[in-house]
């Protein structure tokens, strides 16, 4: 028999409907199987005991025929979403002890449809960060090495903890967030599935916010189906969010007809920029050809904007971070380091609550927010921004979906790419576009590198149109068959 810890979720949710196991049984696997995984750092907060009593709970409601759609099934909190009772840091010192008295919305419909929590999933210190290394609770270690090379690798950002976890079998999928790719790319870099839905999808009221024109919720998983059946629990219509799109929630798992005959994909031209490697080139090559065999066709599209995405980007995010992050100043919760007055002990207090990365966000957006630069900056950022969104809006005229690669390169080095900043923020080139338009995008394992690094492909839709990605992406999947994982997980 499979190992529970290394059963997709779809096969988990089955083998538990048919009583081959308890959710009980389940959990306990992935607790022990956590336990032994603790040198990746995945998780901030573990809540074993938290996990049993839930899965006790369900096993319960299973017994009276009240199972929920994620009933029983172990997954992890991204520690960016307030959960009631448990520590919630945003990988901050500053929020180090914080413990909210209330849930966020998406955490709370997962819990509701079932799911039972493992603990909060460590990432980049507020979200801000493409390696994971900039939380305070320390770097997470990608569960993937290079092939005859034993050097620790990055995850990507922001969401590392929950895509190793996921990579490592020690969830069976967790919760990401998504600002400028920080779902798709470590999903890309852990040889994982990792969907970004449209703005609105998913509420954001009770996640720590970092930019909230971009920042989105999503799942991430092993598996396709996996994501849509999680999506499906975590996505909804929230009166307390509001730019929570009052839209009723498909059933996406029914998307996955197997059938993307006659659909067109368009492959823009702008996206294969000047020394992109030649194994990204080439898994994409390769993308476009199970597409084209499954019966779609592929149309070559401009998204002429796009050069100017990443620039807009790194105004948009760090000027909106600079509002939302005046709230930690020491007098309502978190870190306070006292002064000899109010204002020494502002400054002390997020001198020091803050990480270097998270301070030099604040102080662009500041910048760019501030008298004279706000119309040079941010302004014209806001104006771009819309040109781009436009670019996506004439090529959905023409295609079904877009295809790219999700990221310019496999997983790098820990310790790697740190000291230059534009280096690292150029992680975000073809996820970034995606989430100023605010569209649904999915990124799955296509293939390996020659040092035996997974490679990410993301499909991109129209806005609400998470079903037709999640069936294009099924045939993908299904074609890539994609079984590799990493060094020491065992199948």
């Amino acid at each position: 028999m499979t190992r529970l810890t290394d059963l997709t979720m779809a096969q988990a949710r089955d083998g538990l409907a048919k009583g081959e196991f308890t959710s009980v049984e389940l959990t306990e696997a992935h607790v022990k199987a956590m336990e032994a995984a603790r040198g990746l750092n995945a998780y901030i907060t573990e809540t074993p005991d938290l996990a049993l009593e839930q899965a006790k709970a369900s096993d319960e409601r299973r017994r009276k025929g009240e199972a929920g759609a994620m009933e029983g099934l172990p997954v992890a909190i991204k520690d960016l979403f307030c959960t009631k009772g448990v520590r919630t840091t945003a990988a901050s010192k500053i929020l180090h002890d914080f413990t909210p008295p209330y849930e966020s919305t998406v955490s709370d419909n997962l819990l509701k449809a079932g799911a039972v929590s493992l603990g909060k999933t460590n990432l980049d210190e507020f979200a801000m960060g493409s390696s994971n290394m900039t939380s305070h609770f320390g770097g997470v270690t990608n569960p993937w090495k290079r092939r005859g090379d034993d050097s620790p690798l990055v995850p990507g950002g922001s969401s590392g903890g929950s895509a190793a976890a996921v990579a490592a079998r020690i969830a069976l999928g967790a919760t990401g967030t998504d600002t400028g790719g920080s779902i798709r790319q470590p999903a890309a870099f852990c040889g994982i599935v990792g969907i970004k839905p449209t703005y609105g999808r998913c509420s954001r009221w009770g996640t720590v916010a970092f930019a909230s024109s971009l920042d989105q919720a999503g799942p991430m998983t092993r598996t396709v189906r996996d994501a849509a059946i999680m999506l499906g629990a975590m996505a909804g219509h929230d009166p307390k969010d509001s730019t929570s799109a009052p839209m009723a929630v498909p059933d996406f798992e029914a998307a996955l007809t197997g059938d993307i005959r006659g659909l067109k994909v368009g492959i823009p031209k702008e996206y294969r920029p000047e020394g992109l490697s030649d194994e990204i080139a080439k898994v994409w090559e390769q993308g476009i050809e199970w597409l084209k065999a499954a019966g779609a066709e592929p149309v070559e599209i401009s998204l002429p904007h796009t050069k100017y995405a990443l620039a807009t980007y790194y105004i948009v995010a760090p000027a909106e971070a600079s509002s939302n992050l005046a709230r930690y100043d020491g007098v309502r919760f978190g870190l306070r380091v006292d002064g000899k007055s109010l204002d020494e002990m502002y400054a002390k207090t997020r001198a020091e609550g803050f990480g270097s990365e998270v301070k030099r966000r604040i102080m662009i957006g500041t910048y760019v927010l501030s008298a004279g630069y706000y119309d040079a900056y941010y302004a014209k950022a806001q104006k771009v921004r819309a040109l781009i969104a436009e670019d996506f809006r004439k090529a959905y005229e023409t295609v079904d979906v877009i295809l790219t690669p999700t990221a310019p390169s496999a997983a790098f080095g820990m310790g790697e790419k740190m000291d230059d900043p534009i280096t690292m923020y150029l992680n975000d080139v073809f996820t970034v576009p995606t989430s100023l338009a605010g569209l649904p995008g999915l990124s799955l394992p296509a293939g390996l590198n020659a040092e035996g690094l997974p490679l990410g492909l993301q499909l991109i839709g129209r806005p609400f149109d998470e079903e037709t990605v999640l069936k294009v992406a099924d045939v993908m999947e299904q074609a890539a068959g994609f079984t590799a994982r990493p060094a020491g997980v065992e199948g």
